[in-house]
């Protein structure tokens, strides 16, 4: 490592906090908000689409999607996601998070627009064409997973790095939040403009022809904050430690910082940067093996094998509970009786009821906890959220389980929804926060994105586990009582003390993972160790001879 890359990253680490931090938090949050928007809005949207689609004449209650077409509407985001964590996280490696920042969010706000128009005039047409266009919405979401993390921890200070990257993480609630109040809005307004009759009064006038413009509106209205954030995300310059660290040019890491952080660094110090990455380029020095390990070489595996292994299935355990609740809840309060009797209410009103439902836990559980994180990781560390989110998941979800039959009972839905909004408050404050930060602070930059990509993408495998594994183990253990055309199931109750399981796994793993909090990216990635070994061998190709 040159004086000069020294000097250009010992100033973003003691850099003040500035207005391009808060820039950059927002550029790179709004694509989260977009994420979340379009992973979660989905589940609003489902029970609309079976009553659109699969209603069958003469059934004492409404249509549902079919199990397959549920699993493939819900999980195929999932896929998609993960599909482009792990490719784009080794693409922003390749090329450099700019080049392909911009990339991602375009590919969110065709696709969002896309799935709204699904086309075709059979049910089965109108599903395949929304799961081809959620894969691919699903595939740029991914990108956005390893290239805002790492984009954001390269950029900010050591002192509030964790504040930061948590930040950019948060406006998934405020995502999922927006997902919520929209349905609402627009499930009002649509069931005010065209009246309808309870599905038990008139089966077939219950869902009015207009409500298939309800669920395409929802979903398209996603792209909206994307395409607002477009200009600004392709004005971003290159982070500076991957100018400096992985393509070798202080003097322009210097130049591109200086650009939107008021810091101060020397143009010697950058000169002498750029000189000494030129002489390497021209006259490469047998440098140490560890200077330049890669993901799949020995070095990797004793530096930071353990540590991939801990980023990824903490993040894996967690993302079965938490998608498995998000995805589900209209289930759950449905089981509990805190949503009315699907057949009681016409297609907008249950639509309106589950948004409704989602958005109150959404303002009472998880917009608090990803701000008690924001505000408290630089305060407690990565590694006390995380054990004590895992702990105090799990402890909740076993006082739901256990005594389940006394939340199910007529005058106790409130006890129960109280518990179950903690559940994600301690998510969010908690591990679903700090599997996000910790893998785009520990691994070296030229492998930092590329890492992040394989946590957050054995994140998603999680999430695909929990939305097809949840849907059908939480039916009825009653085959009378499951929904139309699902096997009988393990029941809600077991399904959470499973969930619980997950969240007690979660938190044993999460020692593998190391503590960054108040430490450089280099000291935790080992790259100030790689610059002491390769600062120690001889470089006999640039010997000064004396005059």
């Amino acid at each position: 490592m040159a004086a000069g890359d020294l000097e250009v990253l010992t100033a973003l680490d003691t850099a003040k906090t500035q207005w391009y931090h808060f820039t950059a938090i927002v550029v790179a949050g709004m694509g989260f908000f977009t994420d979340a928007y379009d992973l979660f809005c989905i589940s609003l949207v489902t029970k609309l689409l079976g009553r659109i689609y699969y209603t069958v004449e003469g059934s004492a209650t409404p249509g549902t999607l079919p199990p397959h077409v549920s699993a493939s509407v819900n999980g195929v985001a999932f896929v998609g996601t993960l599909s482009g964590q792990l490719f784009f996280g080794w693409l922003g490696d390749k090329l450099g998070r700019k080049k392909v920042y911009g990339m991602t969010l375009m590919l969110m706000v065709l696709c969002s627009v896309a799935s709204g128009l699904s086309f075709g005039h059979t049910p089965a047409s109108v599903m395949a064409t929304l799961c081809f266009f959620r894969f691919w919405l699903g595939f740029g979401i991914g990108g956005d997973y390893p290239l805002s993390a790492t984009i954001m921890s390269e950029y900010a200070n050591k002192k509030t790095r964790g504040a930061f990257i948590a930040a950019v993480f948060a406006m998934q609630g405020f995502g999922i939040m927006a997902g919520g109040l929209v349905a609402i809005v627009v499930s009002a307004w649509f069931k005010a403009s065209f009246p309808a009759p309870a599905y038990a009064v008139d089966p077939a006038a219950s869902t009015p022809p207009q409500a298939d413009f309800v669920w395409r509106i929802i979903l398209m209205l996603g792209a909206m904050p994307a395409a607002l954030t477009y200009y600004w995300r392709t004005k971003m310059p290159e982070t500076a430690r991957y100018t400096a660290l992985v393509a070798k040019n202080a003097k322009q890491a210097a130049a591109d910082m200086s650009k939107v952080l008021q810091v101060e660094i020397s143009a010697g110090a950058a000169e002498e940067g750029a000189a000494a990455a030129t002489a390497t380029a021209t006259e490469p020095a047998p440098a140490s093996a560890s200077a330049s390990f890669g993901l799949f070489s020995g070095e990797f595996l004793r530096r930071h094998g353990l540590h991939l292994l801990g980023t990824s299935l903490t993040w894996f355990l967690l993302d079965i509970a938490f998608y498995s609740q998000n995805l589900f809840q209209k289930d759950i309060f449905s089981a509990v009786g805190w949503i009315p009797k699907a057949a009681t209410m016409n297609a907008l009103e249950e639509l309106f009821s589950i948004a409704r439902a989602q958005s109150l836990i959404a303002l009472c559980g998880t917009v608090p906890g990803y701000w008690f994180t924001v505000a408290l990781i630089d305060v407690l560390g990565r590694f006390a959220i995380q054990v004590t989110g895992f702990l105090m998941m799990t402890v909740f979800m076993l006082g739901l389980a256990v005594p389940y039959e006394h939340w199910t009972t007529p005058g106790h839905h409130i006890g129960f929804i109280v518990m179950y909004g903690l559940t994600f408050f301690f998510a969010n404050f908690g591990p679903n926060a700090t599997t996000f930060i910790v893998p785009a602070e520990i691994f070296p930059a030229r492998l930092r994105s590329t890492c992040h990509g394989i946590s957050a993408a054995s994140g998603k495998l999680g999430a695909i586990i929990g939305s097809f594994g949840f849907l059908y183990l939480a039916q009825n253990r009653d085959p009378a009582k499951t929904d139309h055309g699902y096997p009988a199931g393990i029941g809600v109750r077991n399904s959470l003390f499973l969930l619980a399981g997950c969240n007690l796994l979660g938190l044993a793993f999460t020692f593998l993972v190391p503590e960054s909090k108040g430490k450089s990216l280099e000291e935790m990635s080992g790259e100030n160790d790689e610059a002491a070994a390769a600062a120690a061998t001889p470089n006999y190709n640039n010997r000064t001879v004396p005059v």
